[in-house]
């Protein structure tokens, strides 16, 4: 089955410069779409993701739209035509460009120098991908997408260096289900597996764009909620630990319906109350065994622990 051509958006801003290199791609085998305008290439970029952008600014600079366009083509190469005479054009697009491949071609340069410089962008863009994948396995969990420890242990640290130099809040969640090792023992391997990948998807769907998350181990899960108070992290709380409950139920390969639900524990930070980020953690994890202890299925704020568990929670403090 031969395979569809790449598709090449021309954005033309200045009007009419970019045309007859238009027609020039669209004979070597490229789709070629057009635009004229800055909305409107930002409006075909969403619409439809072309492999590779051409692109002409308005103005000589053409500062803003180059950062405009950066924020909207995501890792999309972009190939950026200026004037031989133009010498500050390299820095003002590595300024301004911040993510994927680009490059830049002169507007006297033959046609053949185009194509050699789309093509080989094509190559530079598949080269970032394969590195980014290879990033992204090396810190992710294979079974939920989310960090693994020493990677979350990172994103912790720098936020919590950040939450004190600036005074801004933040919240640890510790979350841990229940009776997990039961269920594998009930149930074979494959059962907690699945479990454990519906968590990951559960606590992902969950989250903000700012928000991390990572498995620690096993059954055990850690989410950091950055700029946070303790009204927003319990109202988070609540409903990681209801979405949790809720995948209670049928599980392929096991031969029962499958009781899931999860005990977590999570303190907050608001840029000055705590000492470290050891404490911290050690508070969220204070939490977090006495809502194991009092039967699962709930959570526990370190600063507002039940009556009875107090003097647990002083004797840690």
């Amino acid at each position: 089955m031969p395979r569809e051509p790449e598709l090449i958006l021309v954005a033309d801003h200045r009007g009419g410069e970019l045309e007859a290199r238009a027609r020039f791609l669209g004979s070597r085998a490229f789709e070629v779409e057009r635009s004229g305008s800055l909305r409107e290439t930002v409006r075909r970029i969403g619409a439809r993701r072309p492999a590779l952008i051409l692109f002409e600014p308005m103005t000589r600079s053409g500062e803003e739209e180059l950062a405009a366009l950066d924020l909207a083509r995501g890792e999309v190469p972009l190939l950026l035509q200026c004037d031989r005479t133009d010498r500050e054009a390299p820095q003002r697009a590595g300024q301004a460009l911040r993510g994927g491949a680009w490059d830049l071609f002169f507007r006297d340069a033959p046609d053949e120098e185009l194509e050699l410089r789309v093509r080989r962008l094509f190559e530079q863009a598949a080269l970032l991908r394969e590195r980014d994948a290879l990033r992204h396995a090396a810190s992710h969990d294979d079974r939920t997408d989310l960090l693994r420890p020493k990677a979350f242990q990172e994103r912790l640290e720098e936020h919590f260096s950040a939450a004190h130099r600036h005074q801004l809040e933040l919240a640890l969640v510790l979350i841990d289900l229940d009776k997990f090792g039961a269920i594998n023992k009930r149930h074979d391997h494959t059962v907690g597996d699945a479990i454990i990948a519906r968590v990951g998807e559960v606590i992902r769907r969950n989250l903000r764009t700012e928000d991390v998350a990572g498995r620690l181990g096993g059954d055990e899960f850690a989410v950091l909620l950055p700029y946070t108070g303790k009204l927003n992290a319990a109202s988070v709380v609540s409903r990681l630990r209801a979405a949790i409950a809720k995948l209670s139920g049928r599980v392929e390969g096991a031969r029962e319906e499958v009781p899931v639900s999860a005990s977590i524990g999570f303190e907050t930070f608001d840029g000055g109350d705590l000492d470290s980020l050891e404490t911290l953690r050690r508070h969220a994890e204070v939490a977090l065994r006495l809502a194991k202890a009092r039967g699962g299925n709930q959570a526990i704020y370190f600063r507002k622990p039940p009556a009875e568990e107090a003097g647990v929670v002083a004797e840690a403090r």
